[in-house]
């Protein structure tokens, strides 16, 4: 299958429209969701397509039997297992039974705004290539079903610190997977060439936009930067980056910013003006018809929804 045939989806509700799945529990005013796919999978075995999800996805599986794969890789699923994907890899899944398994998907922005500002430099293991999934003991996998159902419970409510609360806990459920998963630490494909080339990539471009929005540099990087930095072409790079993830080196580039904005917007009371002038823009007017380009939302108008101080 040409790459260009492949599905492409930015949020589950996509992916579960695409697949004719029914979207109960799914809430599309947050990049966040969680639920049993158990009743949403009402007709077993599912085999999926191939597809490429832009979005962060941990599952929990319980008590149920598949597989999936990510990029070439293929992994087998059964109690006890936990797995993630982050975004860009290419993946599909088969469930031959369900009786309990939960998903959570999110955004980078979500991880951005409600669970660490700095969160990969907290959980550098989210920017991993393909990882090996865990089978755990049922007394270890309690500890990690107590916190995804606590976040459950809160997901369901309307309460209007829902995302701080979910936040809040994941930060726990992340501190337990680097507990668990981290101490013997072995990513697959960490010596192929062009995964470290992406791997670098992010690397350098979460600390770029890191240095940027505390002041540290002026300038926000081009691509022959990024290429620079690894002594690469910028074809070369935009090429290979392109291949392993599905994406151009210049959608990182917008959607890293776009997460970026919406952190400093909800988290700090830095003035508009200010923040454009931290990403790298010239005039505000700039960044703000950058941000309502992406966002189909201005500034001001995300800042005031997420309760910030405004500008």
């Amino acid at each position: 299958m040409k790459e260009t045939d492949k599905l492409i989806f930015n949020n589950l509700k996509e992916q579960y429209v695409h697949f004719g799945l029914p979207l109960d529990g799914i809430d599309d005013k947050t990049e966040f969701t969680i639920h049993d796919i158990k009743n949403i999978h009402l007709d077993l075995p599912f085999q999926s397509p191939v597809y490429r999800a832009n979005f962060f996805s941990f599952v929990f599986v319980k008590d149920g039997y598949g597989q999936y794969t990510t990029d070439d890789k293929l992994f087998k699923t059964m109690p006890g297992t936990i797995y993630f994907t982050n975004p860009g890899h290419f993946k599909s899944h088969l469930w031959n039974s369900l009786n309990e398994v939960f998903l959570v998907t999110l955004s980078e922005s979500f991880l951005k705004e409600n669970v660490h500002q700095d969160i990969f430099e907290e959980f550098p293991f989210l920017l991993a290539e393909t990882v090996q999934p865990r089978v755990l003991n049922p007394n270890v996998f309690a500890e990690f079903e107590q916190l995804y159902k606590q976040i459950q419970k809160e997901y369901t409510k309307n309460s209007p610190y829902r995302n701080r609360l979910i936040g809040n806990l994941f930060v726990v459920l992340l501190l337990k997977i680097k507990e668990y998963f981290w101490e013997d630490y072995n990513p697959i494909y960490e010596g192929n060439r062009s995964s470290q080339i992406v791997k670098n990539f992010k690397l350098t471009l979460e600390k770029h936009y890191r240095d940027l929005s505390s002041g540290k540099v002026e300038k926000a990087f081009r691509v022959q930067d990024y290429a620079d930095a690894q002594a690469l072409h910028p074809n070369y790079l935009s090429n290979v980056i392109k291949t392993k993830t599905g994406k151009a080196i210049g959608t990182w580039i917008a959607d890293k910013t776009i997460a970026e904005a919406k952190s400093l917007l909800q988290n700090s009371s830095t003035s508009i003006k200010e923040i454009a002038y931290l990403l790298g823009f010239a005039e505000s007017t700039h960044f703000s018809n950058y941000f309502k380009k992406h966002t189909e939302i201005s500034p001001v108008l995300f800042r005031k929804q997420h309760n910030s101080p405004t500008s």
